[in-house]
């Protein structure tokens, strides 16, 4: 598959009719990728089309990790490919060694300028092995804590890529105390966020609405968001929660709204599509973010362009997001009395909480702009093609 030819495009996306060369070919190795949805997933999707309208050439590589999503895509335009590397990993040698050499011949077909990888994955020990089919400068962005069981993958990766950047300070860091080798070729690009077209409403207090968004799994501390809920309703029973997501925990979280009897209070609405979740956070009164882990928490950022305060646990890289007492609560371990205290003072204190989803706002306006955080990426394709 070769680079599909577009019309190149100024920096900011003016149509230049003047010229039809494609500024870089950059093949983009993600193992999470549209259509499923989280934080590693939206940074890819905002990345590419910010950076293919002005005029640069994508080919992506995920992982085709199950059986419904095809080999070959297309994603507004620019070329997806499936390996069949999580799926089948099962059906024995031949079915990776046939990832392999696919991966190998698209390389030769495509000649990329430049390897970015999104998130440390499977992906990369097939990079690692098809090195010399294409040899450019390999690009990875730290996005999220690896278990033991990968760290000779991870501390391989990053070991061998040209330039390491990571969406937090916290995962950066984390990155560089087990490959410290890297710190003279690493650096911080914080994710960024497009204001919504949506306008804030006024939180709504009367019944008060909790939200959470992401996927429906042990380090999202959901379990601890449905054991605060049945505390608050001790105290207000028009309290309702609602859980966009979906994941390997949905059974057991919604076994565990019978147990503890707050089935009635809960909406589980499954995955939302990107588009709709402004809308659903403008009908909110507080975002749960309870993790045990969370590198950047993108789900913070959302929650403040619709200037809706967040109640979060103090954890990787919520607080460089989250400014407690300011733009939202953090609690020091996710504690389902903790969350319930925080949540409860801000349902109590409808004027402070209101502030507190406007102070957001500014501050996700301030230092999270979207446009600043691509023109860094592409800033540093430009630098690592260029040598």
């Amino acid at each position: 598959m070769g680079p599909s030819r577009r019309m190149s495009r100024h920096p900011y996306g003016a149509q230049d009719e003047g010229r039809t060369e494609i500024l870089m070919r950059i093949l983009f190795l993600s193992a999470a990728f549209w259509p499923r949805t989280g934080g590693v997933q939206v940074f890819a999707e905002h990345l590419l089309e910010a950076l293919s309208v002005r005029g640069h050439d994508f080919l992506v590589v995920a992982e085709q990790d199950a059986s419904d999503l095809p080999l070959e895509d297309s994603y507004k335009g620019i070329p997806v490919v499936r390996l069949p590397l999580t799926w089948r990993k099962r059906q024995g040698i031949d079915a990776l060694a046939g990832a392999r050499q696919r991966l190998a011949t698209l390389k030769r077909s495509f000649k990329p300028q430049l390897v970015h990888t999104n998130a440390v994955s499977d992906i990369d020990f097939f990079h690692h092995t098809t090195a010399d089919v294409s040899p450019c400068p390999w690009l990875v962005t730290l996005h999220g804590k690896w278990p033991p069981v990968r760290e000779s993958l991870v501390r391989r990766t990053l070991h061998a890529a040209d330039w390491i950047t990571g969406c937090s300070s916290w995962i950066l860091e984390e990155g560089r105390r087990l490959e410290p080798g890297i710190s003279s070729r690493s650096s911080v690009i914080l994710h960024g966020i497009d204001m919504p077209s949506d306008v804030p409403t006024p939180l709504p207090f009367d019944p008060p609405h909790l939200l959470f968004i992401g996927r429906l799994s042990p380090e999202k501390g959901v379990d601890v968001a449905l054991a605060a809920l049945s505390r608050l309703l001790r105290d207000d029973r028009s309290i309702r929660l609602s859980i966009a997501g979906d994941g390997p925990d949905r059974d057991a979280l919604e076994r565990q709204t019978e147990k503890l009897g707050v089935r009635q209070s809960v909406r589980f609405l499954g995955w939302m599509a990107q588009e709709d979740i402004p809308a659903l956070i403008n009908a909110a009164t507080v975002v749960l973010l309870p993790s045990v882990q969370e590198a950047f928490g993108l789900v913070a950022l959302e929650a403040a362009a619709m200037a809706r305060p967040v109640v979060a646990t103090r954890c990787g890289g919520i607080p460089e997001i989250i400014v407690h007492g300011k733009t939202g609560l953090l609690m020091e371990t996710p504690s389902a009395l903790a969350l319930a205290e925080k949540v409860a003072w801000l349902l109590a204190n409808p004027e402070i909480a209101s502030q507190m989803g406007r102070d957001a706002r500014q501050h996700a306006l301030a230092s999270f702009n979207q446009k600043a955080s691509m023109d860094a990426y592409e800033h540093l394709y430009s630098r690592l093609v260029g040598g």
